[in-house]
């Protein structure tokens, strides 16, 4: 599925399993023996986190199977497009009349007309109606998810090489591009998320995965007119209505051009639908299909809990991009519900087709008001006419960051070469600005602006409400309403080089994921390192010693007259996590491991079998940051596995962390559930409150500004999802509080905020080395600004 419903579903039945009828598969597809990969995983028949399963297409045979249509076609091309994150292949297929190969160059071309000169695209459009647009089929995105690449696979099959007349229809007007299997690493282990443990599907605001990084990349190659991302597995949301089509219920993200996008997307799901109901009689006798009456359309069907909101999900991004974007969630895990995917393709397909004139023009429409700075469904002011990036010059690193990811993301970046005032500040030479009179102004100020408190607007989110980037990476991005008045570069890329001046010692920062990861490589090079109650690092190692790991980190690092007399040694420490193997279809634990690893630690995955049979003797530090149930016994035949296999493990386990911590070893819970699991542990005596499981948003905090919270101050930020505080904290000492004011709660959705308001957020027992940081410091690899309270956590002796 897309993203988790609110509301209590009926779980899937048993399936009946059987080939389509209808453009078959070729014979081979399901016979493949068993496989293992190069990293000696074996490839699953079935997944633990799917209560039905069948003989879905298995990766291993994908790659052979795609380069012998290839070769039996002249209408195919096969590409790989880089590998995932446990390197399997990453197939991309093109398919489009043989006349049009060799060409794509030029249409890629004539698209990028949209941006330039929008206008004239569309003069250009009304005048060649023989003109061919790309529409992109994206193949599941979650490991568990098979039937979406099934269909896909008939479906390139079908395009390759049949000959009736709806499918030379379709071709003689559009460009497939199919990402075949987006996530490789999830099928291969029969599970929802990549290698890394990330849903992908929670990315594309991050862009933390090869694989997310890919499929953006395609996007913004081809710019698509249509994007389909297929799903499973959705049925009776309605009465009688099986599988769910996308266009969304409310709150739509305001910086959408959401009437162009509705205009076309609501009967496009209606096509999709009434194509499924058309084929009705091709499938099985399986009841739910033959009783079905309809489609289950959020926008239609529901008030709330299907929300575009969040440009985390794939079709919500590429809607950025001008397409129109729709989840297809199919019913069944099995032949039946590929069949419902492959008929709600082919209804996208021939609405697409026989609409694509005025599609194409109302999507140049929405390029043409970003250039224009026109919006006429927004409210004036809503968008800036600029942002203004101001550059640390001695760390620049998180700014250059955030640049190049707006370039990445096709936006249009320029420095000034001189110094500029705008609204009465004046700004030095090397500042970046985003001018929002641009084609993709609403992915721009999507990634940019602070957010909303939308708390009031809505009952129900899937997911979170707020991300911004400067408030989550670290960078300031200054909206003005001014029009900036000075010549500027364009930006294509940047390239940072650090630098080491002076003869030491030396300063290092405690200012950026950066040069904390500069700080754990000299250690691991055997390089003293002393940290003071700041927060900050200095080496007294020669110059010609750090200065490769220096210019790697970009950071500018000086001479400073002295080290305070408060600093204190550190030392290559080595870190465990609790893996969390994927209870309720989530490694909770994977963003935080990412986030260490950034920061340059040595991390290592532990799972509560390991820890309950090897202890932790041979680590420093000990991280939780995962599911509440990981110490304990679990039942369900899905989750069984990812905990203690019995009471007697259970207690083993628990005796090897509290015993850890009772001999000395540093334990950080992070998070809602970590912290509970800390009570559980009797790690803490604190009352460990929390807000609702869908509340999620940015939040002012007041950090006391030293040892575990340095590097941060008074009315901060942090990030939350499903909040937590704690109480009756006598024993602890408070290091952060949510700000005590009634505006805290920046952005996001979080009902009856104000229990919470000026409670501690962040503590440190007293009597032994247990840190509970209720918020989500390491989130999906986004909170980048938050990593450094993991840093400090870990060396704060």
């Amino acid at each position: 599925m897309k993203k988790k419903k609110k509301k209590k579903k009926v779980v899937a039945g048993i399936l009946v399993v059987g080939l389509l009828t209808t453009v078959p598969l070729t014979p081979g597809f399901a016979d493949a023996p068993k496989w293992t990969s190069v990293n000696v995983y074996e490839e699953q028949d079935g997944s633990k986190f799917n209560s039905e399963n069948y003989d879905f297409v298995k990766f291993s045979q994908i790659g052979s199977k795609l380069k012998a249509i290839e070769k039996q076609s002249n209408r195919v091309k096969v590409d790989v497009r880089g590998t995932s994150a446990d390197g399997h292949p990453l197939y991309v297929v093109t398919i489009a009349d043989p006349d049009s190969h060799g060409k794509f160059g030029k249409i890629q071309a004539l698209r990028k007309q949209m941006f330039k000169n929008p206008g004239k695209a569309q003069d250009w459009i009304a005048n060649n109606p023989d003109f061919k647009v790309p529409i992109m089929i994206n193949g599941s995105i979650h490991g568990t998810e098979f039937a979406g690449t099934d269909a896909i696979l008939q479906l390139i099959e079908r395009f390759a090489t049949e000959n009736d007349q709806e499918t030379k229809n379709i071709l003689a007007n559009n460009i497939l591009i199919f990402n075949v299997v987006q996530n490789p690493d999830g099928r291969v282990d029969a599970t929802r998320f990549n290698g890394e443990g990330i849903d992908l599907n929670r990315d594309f605001i991050t862009q933390s995965q090869p694989e997310t990084r890919e499929t953006a990349e395609l996007i913004k190659e081809w710019n698509p007119m249509v994007f389909l991302d297929t799903h499973g597995y959705v049925k009776n949301y309605a009465p009688n209505r099986q599988g769910l089509i996308e266009p969304c219920t409310p709150p739509h993200n305001p910086n959408y051009e959401y009437d162009l996008y509705n205009k076309w997307a609501y009967k496009q799901a209606e096509a999709m639908e009434n194509e499924i109901m058309m084929k009705k009689g091709q499938f099985s006798d399986n009841k739910l299909y033959q009783n079905m009456q309809g489609v289950y359309i959020p926008q239609r069907n529901d008030k709330d809990g299907w929300d575009d909101y969040p440009p985390i999900f794939t079709p919500m991004y590429a809607m950025y991009h001008g397409a129109y974007g729709h989840t297809l969630e199919t019913p069944t895990n099995d032949w039946d519900g590929v069949r419902w995917m492959y008929n709600a393709i082919i209804g996208a397909l021939n609405f697409s087709t026989e609409n694509k004139q005025a599609m194409i023009t109302d999507q140049i429409e929405m390029f043409k008001r970003g250039i224009n700075f026109d919006h006429p469904f927004h409210k004036e002011g809503f968008f800036p006419k600029a942002y203004i990036l101001p550059v640390n010059e001695k760390d620049p690193t998180v700014t250059n960051k955030a640049v190049n990811h707006l370039i990445n993301n096709d936006i249009d970046v320029v420095q000034a070469p001189k110094a500029f005032n705008v609204d009465g500040k004046s700004y030095p030479k090397g500042t970046y600005i985003v001018n929002m009179d641009q084609a993709k102004a609403g992915l721009a100020n999507t990634m940019l602006w602070k957010g909303e408190d939308i708390t009031n607007d809505i009952d129900a989110m899937y997911d979170i409400s707020a991300w911004s980037l400067p408030e989550l990476w670290g960078f300031e991005a200054i909206p003005t309403q001014s029009s900036v008045d000075v010549t500027t570069t364009k930006l294509n890329k940047i390239s940072e080089e650090g630098s080491v001046s002076g003869k030491g010692p030396f300063l290092i920062p405690n200012s950026s994921v950066k040069a904390v990861n500069l700080v754990n490589t000299l250690l691991q090079q055997g390089l003293p390192v002393v940290r003071d109650s700041k927060g900050n690092f200095y080496t007294e190692a020669a110059a010609n010693k750090i200065s490769e790991a220096v210019k790697e980190s970009g950071i500018q690092v000086e001479s400073t007259a002295k080290v305070p007399a408060d600093a204190t040694p550190l030392s290559n420490l080595k870190v465990a996590i609790l893996k969390d193997g994927g209870i309720s279809k989530v490694q909770s634990h994977s963003g935080t491991k990412l986030s260490l690893r950034r920061l340059g630690f040595e991390v290592t995955e532990v799972t509560p079998v390991e820890v309950a049979e090897k202890g932790l003797k041979e680590f420093d530090v000990f991280v939780y940051s995962g599911s509440s149930n990981l110490i304990t016994v679990i039942t369900s035949a899905s989750n069984k596995e990812f905990g203690p296999q019995d009471k007697a493990q259970e207690a083993k386990l628990r005796a090897n962390i509290t015993n850890f911590v009772a001999q000395g070893g540093k334990y950080i819970a992070v998070g809602s559930s970590a912290s509970q699991a800390t009570k559980t542990l009797g790690l803490t005596d604190d009352t460990i409150n929390n807000g609702g499981s869908d509340s999620n948003g940015i939040v002012k905090v007041n950090y006391e500004g030293a040892g575990l919270t340095a590097g941060y101050g008074q009315d901060d930020l942090g990030f939350v999802y499903r909040p937590t505080w704690y109480t009756n904290t006598g024993n602890d000492k408070v290091v952060a509080r949510y700000a005590n004011t009634d505006d805290f709660f920046i952005a996001g959705h979080w009902r009856n905020n104000r229990n919470a308001k000026g409670q501690a957020v962040m503590v440190k027992e007293q009597d032994k080395d247990v840190t509970l940081i209720g918020l989500e410091a390491g989130f999906r690899d986004h909170t980048d600004y938050l990593f450094r309270l993991l840093s400090n956590a870990i060396f704060e002796k």
